[in-house]
C-alpha cells in the first residue's frame, strides 16, 4: 500500500505540474495538456527514472479515469446536431474506415486475426474529447464545420467500441450481436425514462442540493455511470460501451429535468473527472508506456510514422470522400486532420490488446506514440486551414489558435483539455 501511496503522490504531482508547463509552452505553441501528462508519466516510469510503477490500486483508479473520459465524451454528443444526412455520411465514412483499417491491420499483423482487429479498430478512432475543446475555443464548434465534425467524431468514438464488442469478445458473432441488441434495448429503455417529463420535485431537489453536502445530481450521475458499467460487465461487453451510453443518458436526464442546473452539475462532474481521474489515467498511460521497446530500433520504431500516416489514410480518406458537399476543400482537409486525431481509444484498445496477449508491447507503444503525435500536430494544422477558409470562423476570428496571445493560452490549459 505504501508503494501505491508513493506512486499516487507522484501521479498527482504530475497532474499539478502539467498545466503549469502547458501554460508556459502555450505562449509559443498550444500543446494539449494530455501530452505533458503522458510524457511526464514516461519520465517517472520504469523505463526512465524508475520512480513510479503500476500497482493494483493505481490500475483500478486508472480504469475509472478511462471510464470517466469516455462518459464525458458521450455527454458531449448534441443530438440536435448529430442527425440526418450528416449522420448517415458519418456512419458510412466510419464503416469504410473499418473495412480499410481491418485490411491493413491484418496485413501489418502478418495475418493474425486478433492482432489485426486491434490495430484496425485503433486506426478508425477519433479523439472527440480532445478536439471539442479546441473547436470550442476557436469558435468553430457552432459552425457548419463544427456540426459535421461533431457527427464524424461521435461515430469515431462510438464505432470502435461497438467493433471491439463484436469482434474481440471471444464469442460467436451471433452471440455477441444478441448481447449488443440486449444492451441496446436496455439503453433504449433508459433513454425513454430520461426523456419522460420528471415530477417538479426532481428539479427542486437538484437545485436545492446543488451547493450543499447532499449533491443529489452529482450522486445521480455517478449512479448512472456505475450502473451502465455494471450492465456492460454483466453482459460481457466492454465497459467503455457502458461509459459512453451513460454519458448520453445523463445528458438527456439533466437537460430534460433541470436545464437551468445542468451546466453547474456538469462542471462539478468535470471537476471530479478532469481534476483527478482523467489525468491519473493519462499519467498511468505514460508510466506503462513501453519506451524501451519503441526506442529499441528496428520495426517497432518504423511503425510509429507508418501508423501516423495510416490514421490519415484509414480514418481521413473516407471522411474526405463522404463529407457533405457544402464543405470546401480547406474545410474537408481540416475535417480529415481533426477526424484523424486519436489517442484515448487508441490507449484503451492497445491496453486491452497487451493484457489479452494479442498485441505486442512494442506495437502498442508505436500506436500510442503515433496517437500522441496526432494530438500534438493534426489539430494545430487543422486550425491553420480553418483560419484560411474564409468563412469568418475558426482560429482566424480571434479565437484560440496557434498564434493567439496569452489570454487564449490560459484557456488552452483548462481542465477540459485533458481529453
Amino acid at each position: 500500500m505504501a508503494h501505491s501511496g508513493t506512486t499516487l503522490i507522484l501521479i498527482m504531482s504530475i497532474a499539478v505540474l502539467a498545466p503549469l508547463l502547458a501554460y508556459g509552452v502555450s505562449r509559443w505553441l498550444p500543446v494539449p495538456l494530455v501530452i505533458f501528462e503522458i510524457v511526464l508519466g514516461v519520465l517517472v516510469g520504469p523505463d526512465v527514472l524508475g520512480w513510479a510503477h503500476s500497482t493494483d490500486v493505481v490500475d483500478v483508479l486508472s480504469e475509472l479515469g478511462l471510464a470517466m473520459l469516455i462518459f464525458l465524451a458521450g455527454y458531449e454528443i448534441q443530438f440536435a446536431q448529430v442527425k440526418g444526412d450528416t449522420l448517415k455520411r458519418s456512419v458510412w465514412a466510419w464503416v469504410a474506415a473499418l473495412a480499410l483499417g481491418l485490411g491493413l491491420g491484418l496485413l501489418l499483423s502478418g495475418g493474425g486475426f486478433d492482432k489485426g482487429v486491434y490495430i484496425g479498430t485503433a486506426l478508425t478512432s477519433t479523439a472527440l474529447g480532445t478536439i471539442l475543446p479546441v473547436l470550442r475555443d476557436s469558435g468553430d464548434l457552432q459552425s457548419r464545420f463544427g456540426s459535421v465534425m461533431m457527427a464524424m467524431g461521435a461515430v469515431g468514438e462510438f464505432g470502435p467500441i461497438i467493433a471491439m464488442a463484436l469482434l474481440l469478445s471471444g464469442r460467436a458473432p451471433g452471440q455477441s450481436a444478441a448481447l449488443l441488441i440486449g444492451f441496446a434495448v436496455l439503453t433504449a429503455a433508459a433513454v425513454f425514462w430520461a426523456m419522460r417529463p420528471k415530477p417538479p420535485w426532481f428539479a427542486r431537489v437538484i437545485a436545492k442540493t446543488l451547493h450543499s453536502s447532499a449533491q443529489f445530481a452529482v450522486r445521480l450521475v455517478v449512479l448512472i455511470l456505475v450502473a451502465f458499467l455494471a450492465l456492460s460487465e454483466v453482459l460481457g461487453l466492454d465497459v467503455l460501451l457502458g461509459a459512453f451510453a451513460a454519458g448520453l443518458i445523463t445528458r438527456l436526464v439533466l437537460h430534460g429535468a433541470a436545464p437551468e442546473s445542468s451546466e453547474v452539475v456538469l462542471s462539478k462532474v468535470e471537476a471530479m473527472g478532469f481534476g483527478f481521474l482523467v489525468p491519473l489515467f493519462f499519467v498511468v498511460t505514460g508510466i506503462e508506456f513501453d519506451l524501451a521497446a519503441l526506442l529499441g530500433g528496428g520495426r517497432v520504431l518504423l511503425l510509429l510514422p507508418v501508423f501516423l500516416l495510416l490514421f490519415l489514410v484509414v480514418r481521413g480518406l473516407p471522411m474526405w470522400l463522404l463529407a457533405p458537399r457544402d464543405l470546401g476543400r480547406r474545410d474537408r482537409s481540416a475535417l480529415v486532420l481533426f477526424g484523424s486525431t486519436a489517442l484515448p481509444l487508441v490507449v484503451a484498445i492497445t491496453t486491452l490488446g497487451v493484457q489479452e496477449g494479442k498485441l505486442g508491447s512494442g506495437e502498442a507503444a508505436a500506436l500510442v506514440g503515433a496517437g500522441m503525435v496526432s494530438v500534438l500536430v493534426f489539430p494545430l494544422v487543422g486550425l491553420r486551414l480553418r483560419a484560411g477558409s474564409g468563412d469568418g470562423s475558426g482560429a482566424g476570428s480571434g479565437a484560440a489558435g496557434p498564434g493567439s496571445g496569452s489570454g487564449d493560452a490560459g484557456r488552452m490549459v483548462s481542465e477540459e483539455e485533458a481529453w
